[in-house]
């Protein structure tokens, strides 16, 4: 006799009490949707792809399209938007936009399974606000009008688009209101998840084919010459049997191009610093074959533990980590001196927005001059660890000045005995436009197809 389907023990409820969940996480702690998501994945027992799909749907749609879901709210609550409760107002958040953004839910449900999570902890008045500002919303919010642009461009680009005013503001002035709306909308799609090969176990044609049943569209990079572009995944990364092989590692265009930067030969001593998790690691390992000394410098033991345990799986036996604090320039004294230094400085992320969409929200303007502070404290502390005639490269993944020129500037006025080494032999020819007159690299012309990087080469001359 065949047995009866087991019945689903998660309702749509469940889903939405997990989004809540990431989302009061992300609101209360310095960690993006993306790491708080991976983490409740991993412990929630979503075991149905339609599940997970809508809980990563519901969690980087809010926090991409806040803004002109705040606005909405405003405009439908009697309760002004800084009053509102934040687990509330996360409630709102997500009630409206299934309302707006997925159309494939009903609006009964979007509207019903938000009260039922307001009545989980909230009390009965703040239930019936819930559920009067949502059914508001449902009838009335294709009908509020948006900002003009004639009359207000700052705000109809910020709530049109969802940015920050300040960050179009800025935008504005450096590019111009079309440039500033085309970006905008690039960084609100969802990217493709773009991979490295790993050439030490196969061939970026071999891995094409190997990948060609995990997602809808398999294709080359346009410019990295080991990247793959993967469209609508249909499993997790984690899942694929070429990653579980050590045949890639997830790694955007811009970040595989930062590497290429770095005259790379088996044997040099590299210093990877603030190696993160090991993507620029892995690829450093990949390009100097396995030998030499590679050296991974976190001040987390949990993403090195996460980077050590990477690295073996692809197979890179040249990778030691050390944990360390780069703002402590006695603290580096042990750790030796090299022929090639990698700095993927901390920033504003504001490059990779496409991927990290809450960060929009958490950034201030005041706090660029911090990060440039930063990271002119670790280029200074790292110079002096490079070895005559070698190389040390800068790195960020954001397009502001403060951030880029101004930082390079400040170093070179301090540092005579490096300078700007012209990388533009050691890319691929697709990469020329990338390079800019001075030797600094960007890609923030095309931000279409990859990441927002800056960074410079320098050599140290003496």
């Amino acid at each position: 006799m065949n047995q009866l389907p087991k019945k689903r023990t998660k309702t749509p409820l469940r889903v939405r009490q997990l989004a809540l969940e990431v989302l009061g996480q992300v609101d209360q702690h310095n960690r993006t949707v993306d790491q708080v998501l991976e983490q409740t994945l991993a412990s929630s027992g979503l075991g149905v792809k339609r599940d997970r799909a809508l809980l990563h749907a519901l969690t980087l749609g809010i926090a991409r399209w806040r803004g002109r879901l705040d606005f909405i709210i405003g405009r439908c609550s009697r309760t002004p938007l800084e009053k509102i409760d934040p687990p509330v107002l996360n409630v709102l958040r997500l009630g409206l936009f299934q309302l707006v953004f997925l159309n494939r839910i009903p609006q009964s449900a979007a509207v019903n399974t938000s009260v039922e999570l307001a009545k989980q902890f909230a009390p009965n008045w703040v239930v019936r606000y819930v559920n009067a500002v949502l059914r508001r919303a449902a009838e009335d919010w294709k009908r509020i009008p948006l900002p003009e642009i004639s009359a207000d461009p700052v705000a109809a680009i910020a709530v049109g688009k969802s940015f920050p005013e300040w960050l179009v503001k800025r935008w504005l002035k450096r590019y111009g209101p079309d440039e500033t709306i085309r970006r905008c909308d690039l960084l609100n799609e969802i990217p493709p998840i773009t991979v490295r090969t790993n050439t030490l176990r196969t061939t970026r044609s071999e891995l094409i084919s190997a990948l060609a049943g995990e997602a809808k569209i398999v294709e080359p990079t346009a410019v990295a010459p080991d990247g793959i572009r993967l469209t609508s995944i249909r499993c997790a990364v984690h899942e694929i049997p070429a990653f579980q092989q050590g045949w890639f590692q997830v790694q955007d265009e811009a970040a595989q191009l930062v590497t290429l930067l770095l005259p790379l030969q088996p044997g040099d001593s590299v210093l990877d610093a603030c190696a993160g998790l090991g993507g620029k690691t892995g690829h450093i390992a990949q390009r100097t074959k396995n030998q030499g000394s590679v050296i991974a410098v976190d001040n987390s033991e949990f993403r090195l533990n996460r980077l050590t345990g990477q690295m073996r799986q692809m197979g890179f036996g040249n990778v030691l980590t050390t944990a360390c604090d780069l703002t402590d320039a006695s603290g580096l004294d042990a750790v030796g001196s090299f022929d090639r230094i990698l700095l993927d400085a901390p920033c504003s992320g504001l490059g990779v927005l496409r991927r990290n969409p809450d960060a929009k929200w958490k950034i201030q303007e005041s706090m660029l001059r911090r990060f440039s502070q930063i990271q002119s404290t670790f280029l200074e502390n790292l110079a002096r660890l490079v070895n005559p005639q070698g190389h040390l490269v800068y790195a960020v993944c954001s397009s502001e000045p403060e951030e880029g020129l101004s930082v390079v500037d400040h170093f070179v006025s301090r540092h005579p005995e490096f300078s700007i080494d012209n990388p533009s032999a050691r890319l691929p020819v697709q990469a020329d436009s990338l390079v800019e007159s001075d030797g600094t690299f960007t890609t923030q012309r095309f931000p279409e197809i990859m990441d927002g990087f800056f960074a410079v080469c320098f050599r140290r001359t003496l």
